[in-house]
């Protein structure tokens, strides 16, 4: 097996059934709210009307799903297939086009069932996406991991790779072990930057195996030990996907909204835009942590990330990446 598969077998074990939830945080931070004056019915019907006139009203369409939480368009979903005789999706699918289909295909879909075709959209064809891999698996939560496991088989008929299977549980625990947290730092610090050659299979056993709180107190002990500090040190030890999936670990520990805000300012820097990396992280932080990672976008990069939207990218697009940020 190779070192990354190893590395993704560790980040998703979890033989959990719980449902999917968005953070342990009692605060809310996402920028989509549920609307007030919510009639499923009057949706979608206004879907209904706005995919039959001449030339598809997007606005129409954008106004309605970008404007309603996740549970409110399952809602509508179930509605239309009601009333309508036919999935709301292949309407949209066969009215719609390009970069804006792909945000309100992805807004119908549950966080779980979107996480999984994610998933095997970066597993399918020639190659492997490792860098969506690396992303969901190691920013989920075992219970939205599970969620994704169970949504996957459901959607595709298959369960996810053999190196993906679950055989253990990540750490989830908020308690600080200090003594643990010391002892970790050493080993990370003799495995890779003290030595000659990079004992990877350490690395991987502390970093997918502490929780979050835990990996944050052993950044601090592994800092007394070093001037680099852990994320450097893995940079200069580590190449490719490998480093790629450990760096997703330390850096969505030490702060999770920096982590997405650096990844959507990488997807729209430089000639093109990574549209497929923008689309996911707005859509799936949405009901999350999106109010923060467009905090973090301001204090990193001097600007706000719907200004970076707005020079980026254009049309029906541009208006729903927009209102999911909560610009009206």
């Amino acid at each position: 097996m190779s070192i990354f598969n190893k590395f993704l077998q560790k980040i998703s074990n979890d033989d959990s059934s719980k449902g999917y939830k968005g953070g342990a945080e009692t605060t809310y931070f996402g920028t989509v709210t549920a609307s007030r004056n919510f009639n499923a019915s009057n949706d979608a019907a206004q879907l209904k009307k706005a995919i039959e006139t001449k030339g598809v009203d997007e606005a129409a369409i954008l106004e309605v799903l970008a404007k309603r939480s996740n549970a409110q368009r399952q809602q509508i979903k179930a509605e239309y297939q009601q009333s309508v005789g036919k999935p709301l999706a292949d309407a949209l699918k066969k009215a719609l086009s390009g970069h804006f289909e792909d945000v309100v295909l992805a807004l119908l879909m549950t966080p779980p069932e979107y996480d999984a075709f994610e998933m095997h959209r970066a597993m399918k064809g020639l190659g492997t996406n490792e860098a969506v891999l690396s992303e969901i698996l190691g920013t989920r939560s075992n219970q939205e991991i599970a969620a994704l496991k169970i949504s996957f088989k459901e959607c595709y008929g298959e369960l996810l790779e053999e190196d993906i299977k679950s055989e253990a549980t990540r750490s989830e625990d908020k308690n600080i072990d200090d003594g643990l947290a010391k002892s970790d730092a050493k080993a990370l610090f003799e495995a890779g930057e003290h030595r000659v050659g990079t004992v990877c299979s350490v690395l991987i056993d502390v970093l997918t195996s502490r929780s979050e709180a835990q990996l944050c107190k052993i950044f601090q002990f592994y800092g007394e030990l070093s001037k680099k500090g852990l994320a450097k040190a893995l940079e200069s030890e580590l190449h490719g996907c490998l480093e790629d999936c450990l760096m997703t670990l330390v850096k969505s520990a030490w702060n999770k909204p920096a982590f997405f805000a650096e990844k959507l300012h990488l997807a729209m820097k430089g000639l093109g835009t990574n549209t497929g990396t923008l689309t996911r992280i707005i859509v799936s932080r949405s009901e999350i942590d999106l109010l923060k990672i467009i905090q973090e976008y301001k204090r990193m990069y001097g600007k706000t990330l719907q200004e970076a939207i707005l020079k980026e990218t254009s049309g029906d697009y541009e208006k729903i990446l927009l209102a999911l940020c909560g610009t009206q």
